[in-house]
């Protein structure tokens, strides 16, 4: 009976930022766990490739390409599907650079898409599930680095910082409607984007010695994760920060 809980046979599911690294390895992961799974980004050829291997391992998936910082035409590419029972709001960016280095841009860039487009990319899928009436699980990709602070990292910690703040409000106001909200927050994961900065000695110690684990979080770490929040296994679970960090934030 436990086991069958995790289960998302009978589900859809969206994934923002589902063509390459984390996206795609959740959305794959949610595949083999039963959910039909429609895939946004914004390269075709990316999203193409996801779902043929989806497809390709006997689960289902569908292509969505859009811009997610465009709030307007995500909205009304919604409007025209049924809703969603599981969202992983999982786009997102980051500039690592001194504070008096960060320009206008730079904030426009990352606030824009780690915040604002998180916020209304989930207002209109929660909108979806409230007019449904069936519940959800809507998953906001956060970090250790809303939890605490690093250098180089004043934009992209105030971003998750505040994504953590609209979580916990979020769940107090989707509660009664049985939608529940949480976030995963991870360490530094390795991917095909972050493997070349772990080549410097330097850089990978400095992170090493932070996690507690000794490991970098491999992207089945933050996939397994996303499929217990969007499961009954996670049924009484919302407001929360389920963290991934190897013991990072632990001292």
């Amino acid at each position: 009976m436990i086991a069958a809980r995790f289960g998302l046979g009978g589900r859809r599911a969206l994934v923002t930022g589902a063509g390459r690294g984390i996206g795609r390895g959740v959305a794959e992961a949610l595949a083999s766990a039963g959910a039909s799974v429609t895939l946004c980004a914004r390269s075709a050829a990316d999203l193409d490739e996801v779902a043929a291997g989806i497809a390709a391992a006997g689960g289902t998936a569908e292509t969505l390409v859009l811009d997610v910082t465009d709030a307007a035409g995500f909205a009304a590419a919604l409007e025209r599907r049924p809703a969603f029972d599981i969202f992983v709001n999982n786009a997102g960016t980051n500039r690592p650079k001194p504070l008096d280095e960060v320009t206008g841009e730079d904030f426009d860039a990352v606030i824009g898409l780690n915040l604002r487009a998180a916020v209304f990319t989930a207002q209109a899928v929660a909108r979806g599930m409230v007019r449904a009436g069936k519940g959800g699980a809507i998953i906001n990709m956060s970090s250790q680095m809303g939890h605490v602070g690093a250098a180089n990292r004043t934009l992209y910690c105030a971003s998750k910082w505040a994504l953590e703040g609209f979580t916990k409000a979020l769940a107090v106001e989707l509660g009664p409607r049985n939608i529940r909200v949480n976030t995963i927050c991870p360490t530094f994961i390795e991917t095909p984007m972050t493997r070349p900065f772990f080549e410097d000695p330097a850089f990978r110690r400095q992170v090493l010695g932070k996690i507690k684990l000794g490991r970098l979080g491999q992207i089945e770490d933050v996939a397994a994760a996303a499929v217990f929040l969007a499961s009954d296994a996670a049924a009484m679970m919302t407001g929360s920060a389920l963290m991934l960090d190897g013991g990072w934030t632990a001292d």
